[in-house]
């Protein structure tokens, strides 16, 4: 696997080596070991979930916070998404800023986001099939996040607003507090 700086600080793009042949393909999809060689980054994973989405479903922008917070290695196994990472950590020299990079079945490129990061996608296929490895487990009273259109942020989701559908819970997210 080949290991990306993102202009975010701690954000990582892993590709990985695709060995192809008659029969199909193969890929090491994670090495804990090789990420945390590459990154100086904790890569040891606790959960897996999975989401399956429609075009134009915006998920985002979400994060764990305290002691739940949760870094994340997310991909995607169907279709394709505009995946967003957010630096939310105050003490950070890129806080305030995002990162947009299409995921594909096709590319089967990850993202690392790491804790403190707030994290989005939209969905560009007609369906996605949307795969996240946390490295903490969820606790629903740690929930936080920042709403998806947030002026301040200015993040393009990449689908049109007239397409976009999101949850009731994320059309009312806060701002972004950027003091």
């Amino acid at each position: 696997m080949k290991i990306k700086e993102t202009p975010l600080k701690d954000c990582y793009i892993i590709e990985p080596t695709i060995f192809e042949d008659e029969r199909g393909y193969f890929f090491e999809k994670y090495n804990e070991k090789r990420f945390e060689e590459l990154t100086g980054m904790n890569g040891h994973f606790v959960q897996d979930n999975i989401s399956k989405s429609s075009y134009g479903v915006i998920r985002g922008i979400h994060l764990q916070k305290g002691e739940h917070a949760q870094a994340k290695l997310v991909s995607c196994l169907e279709g394709r998404v505009w995946d967003v990472a957010v630096d939310l950590r105050k003490d950070s020299p890129t806080f305030g800023k995002w990162f947009g990079i299409e995921l594909t079945a096709e590319n089967k490129t990850q993202l690392y986001v790491p804790r403190g990061f707030g994290h989005g996608f939209s969905v560009l296929s007609e369906t996605a099939v949307f795969a996240y490895k946390c490295d903490n487990f969820y606790n629903k009273e740690s929930e936080a996040g920042v709403v998806y259109n947030d002026s301040n942020l200015n993040i393009d989701w990449i689908v049109p607003a007239e397409d976009a559908v999101l949850s009731e819970k994320d059309q009312i997210l806060p701002a972004f507090n950027h003091e």
